[in-house]
């Protein structure tokens, strides 16, 4: 099942790359047919999958044995939702980029080599298939940004390229002195034996390799300060590539924390902890603000992905299973809010050439259908109860305030607290400039959502009620995984 779902988009791959130039345009139906295929695989998943059943679905075969390398995949309640949210974002994405006309065999060629990169990752239980699932990524999104991208494509994709391949550096230092230290790349066999870790790896040695994989999950994030890159990659990005990246590769840098750095070396996360915390925070309140001095709407939605995965940080950074839930369920919500955020300015942008926030005035009066659905998917980002944002915010300060206390720093939940402040009040403030008032010049005459759109966003809309109205869709799959983490850091519930 799961090496259908990783390799079935690099079939789709390589029939792009057979088809001759005169048929290219096909090419969108075979991304198409191929993350259909992807999806319905997914909700098989989900359909086969036991709660609280530890690592399931798992494939182990040998590889380079001479060294212990092994295909080795599988998944469990932290690692299942994330690569479902995958799989769907992958299918809506495609639709969404239904109109590309220019070289279209490369760009579907390049979503569906994204699509198995980030499937890859997620389902990845070896450090070395790990880590070359986690560099292809960086490849077709690179090409996506640098060909059809805005007027700083080039500058924007090799931003993009040269952060993250940095921060991929020193993950892959710190993988390699895990391996020589302790003989196995087996990701499962580190985390469960991460109790009795530090009776043969001493504790500075867990400090640097802590501290390289923090590095490099935290640009994937990103955290503060390490979030430049981010701003530019999504303005220049076409519509496709902005949802894709906020929606699942933001996460890789949670799940690698989550799925890696806490399990496997809890002493140095003990250590770090204070760090993580205060980064997170100063990220959550450093969006908020950045994102009300922004002009263009895309940019606006860039910097409150800074602020809203700083959550996803706080909750890791309590090391408590609610925080780990808390962090799941920021990432889930993110994805789905905000893959809905930036479809929406894509979907205004193919109408009126322009995310100029001064420009984009009177939209209801105009487009009723969109500027509904932009209301909505503002209100789920803001954290509104009954909507899948609420979750995650509120989980994670619980969490900070019970797993801050060990370390004198529960005051750290108060400026957290102050950030959902700041991101209902920019979003809001979006949404007076942008939706209401006379029509604007640029927004007079445009027609509304067509039945292609309204497709791309309901399927999100209704996940997103449904997580907000029932957290236990979601938390029942993560709960019993984030226990196991929790209890191999020593921190309990």
């Amino acid at each position: 099942m799961l090496t259908l779902i990783m390799f079935l988009p690099l079939v789709g791959v390589l029939l792009c790359a057979l088809l001759p130039k005169r048929f290219e345009g096909a090419a969108k139906y075979i991304a198409l047919f191929t993350t259909a295929a992807n999806a319905s695989l997914a909700a098989f998943l989900v359909g086969g999958f036991t709660r609280g059943g530890g690592m399931q679905f798992e494939t182990v075969i040998d590889w380079i044995p001479q060294i212990g390398m092994q295909y080795h995949v599988g998944v469990d309640g932290i690692s299942m939702p994330i690569l479902v949210l995958s799989c769907v974002l992958a299918f809506l994405a495609v639709i969404a980029s239904w109109k590309i006309d220019e070289k279209p065999k490369f760009y579907f060629a390049m979503l569906l080599l994204l699509a198995t990169g980030m499937n890859g990752v997620f389902t990845a239980l070896d450090f070395v298939l790990f880590y070359v699932f986690w560099e292809i990524v960086l490849v077709p999104m690179y090409f996506i940004i640098n060909q059809w991208g805005g007027e700083r494509r080039q500058y924007a994709a090799v931003k993009f390229f040269l952060y993250t391949f940095f921060g991929s550096v020193f993950m892959l230092v710190g993988i390699i002195a895990l391996y020589l230290q302790t003989g196995t790349f087996n990701m499962v066999e580190l985390a469960n034996g991460a109790a009795a870790l530090p009776a043969f790896v001493p504790f500075g040695f867990q400090w640097w390799v802590f501290a390289a994989f923090l590095l490099g999950f935290a640009i994937k994030v990103p955290m503060w300060p390490f979030h430049t890159w981010l701003p530019d990659a999504h303005v220049e990005a076409p519509t496709a590539a902005s949802v894709l990246l906020a929606g699942i590769m933001l996460k890789m840098g949670t799940y690698g924390l989550i799925r890696i750095a806490l399990p496997i070396l809890p002493e140095a996360f003990l250590w770090f902890q204070p760090l993580i915390a205060v980064l997170a925070v100063i990220s959550i309140i450093y969006g908020a603000i950045v994102a009300f001095a922004q002009t263009d709407v895309k940019k606006l939605v860039a910097y409150s992905s800074v602020s809203h995965m700083g959550f996803a940080m706080l909750g890791i950074a309590a090391g408590t299973a609610t925080g780990i839930n808390a962090a799941m369920a920021v990432n889930i919500s993110h994805g789905l809010t905000t893959g809905m955020l930036f479809f929406l300015v894509g979907m205004i942008y193919e109408r009126t050439h322009t995310r100029k926030i001064k420009d984009l005035r009177g939209v209801a009066a105009q487009m009723p259908i969109y500027a509904g659905l932009f209301v909505f998917a503002s209100f789920a980002s803001m954290g509104l109860p009954m909507l899948s944002g609420f979750m995650g915010e509120f989980l994670a300060l619980v969490a900070a305030w019970q797993g801050f206390a060990a370390i004198n720093m529960q005051y750290l939940t108060v400026f957290a607290a102050i950030g959902i402040l700041l991101g209902g009040a920019y979003m809001l403030w979006l949404l007076q400039r942008v939706i209401f008032g006379e029509p604007s010049e640029v927004v007079e005459g445009q027609k509304d959502l067509n039945f292609r759109e309204i497709f791309v966003l309901v399927p999100l809309a209704v996940f997103v009620v449904a997580f907000g109205v029932r957290w236990s869709l979601l938390l029942d799959y993560v709960d019993p995984a984030a226990k196991a983490i929790a209890r191999a850091i020593g921190l309990g519930a």
